[in-house]
């Protein structure tokens, strides 16, 4: 297993490593996997989220961990006051952002993170369940790129099964998180079902693995085409851009076009859900509208379509009448 990480992360051998670290088995085996492989020994974050009262003593427990490895520890706290709805986003919101702001800190390009193959099949189901596209189902990507840092995913191909086992097989201690056993959240709740999909009805983990690569293969091939017809796009914080750009398309590019441009016009991390897309589309079609999404106002105006932040003037007539000059 440890060469398996080994080949996985040889694009980043010659780069300091960041590891988030929960204290879970995942992470914990990524952890020492991390440590024996290293061409320099790597940093380890635990983000201390403040929302059970074992927190303290679980960013402890790593922290003594890593230093018996020999790694510097930093436990990175989420202060402030708390959402009491959408918890679960907000945490990991912050926690990335907890992470990625020690990394560029620190001039650290590659941060850790220790999802694997039942994360990746939960992921698909949740998914599934709440009807999402071809990027929805095609799972966590392996390697995504957040405010500068490269987030890589090494244990996406391991299981849970096949990490806690190599836990045992090396003598290395994790936390229970009680948390995940909590029904309240719906992952949890997928969890405990998911051998029905098996034993019931014949649909093994590999066989939704596999679905989930053919359905990357499929995303990577919109992505390509959508950044080529993104190459023109200039200055992100006013985009104009004729309807044919959006509606000329496919529906599948269309959409992707338009979650771009949001995204990169309303500085976000996401793109809009694909309900949200797919209704802004269609309102956009329409005709002459304003609407709001994403952070930004959208503005058509006969032919052309406007995206800015919101709070930023709305005005399309001078574009307009210059793209009249132009065409007669």
């Amino acid at each position: 297993m440890n060469q398996k990480f080994l080949d996985f992360m040889q694009p980043w051998t010659d780069r300091p490593w960041a590891l988030g670290v929960s204290g879970g088995a995942d992470s914990m085996a990524m952890m020492h996997m991390a440590a024996r492989v290293a061409a320099r020994p790597p940093v380890v974050l635990h983000v201390n989220h403040g929302l059970r009262a074992a927190a303290g003593g679980d960013a402890e427990f790593v922290r003594a961990a890593a230093e018996k490895l020999g790694l510097a520890c930093h436990i990175l706290e989420w202060t402030g006051p708390k959402p009491t709805r959408g918890i679960e986003a907000a945490a990991r919101t912050a926690r990335y952002q907890l992470m990625t702001d020690f990394c560029g800190t620190h001039g650290i390009d590659t941060l850790l993170i220790a999802h694997q193959a039942d994360d990746q099949i939960e992921t698909f189901l949740l998914n599934l369940a709440r009807g999402s596209g071809v990027y929805g189902l095609a799972g966590m990507r392996p390697v995504t790129r957040r405010d500068g840092v490269d987030i890589v995913r090494p244990l996406l191909d391991m299981s849970r099964a096949d990490l806690e086992r190599y836990c045992a097989d090396n003598g290395i201690d994790y936390i229970h998180d009680d948390m995940n056993d909590d029904v309240r959240y719906a992952r949890v709740r997928m969890r405990a079902r998911r051998q029905v999909l098996n034993t019931e009805l014949g649909i093994s983990d590999d066989r939704i693995l596999l679905a989930m690569r053919n359905l990357s293969r499929v995303r990577g091939a919109l992505d390509d085409y959508v950044a080529r017809r993104l190459e023109n796009i200039g200055d992100t914080s006013r985009v104009v851009v004729q309807e044919s750009f959006l509606f000329d398309e496919p529906r599948e590019i269309g959409l992707k076009l338009l979650g771009n441009l949001l995204q990169r016009v309303g500085g976000n991390d996401y793109q809009p859900r694909l309900d949200s897309l797919e209704r802004a589309l269609d309102t956009l079609k329409r005709g002459d509208i304003q609407m709001t999404l994403g952070g930004c106002v959208l503005r058509r105006l006969r032919d052309q379509i406007l995206i800015v932040p919101e709070g930023h003037t709305t005005s399309l007539r001078k574009e307009h009448e210059k793209a009249k000059k132009h065409s007669q």
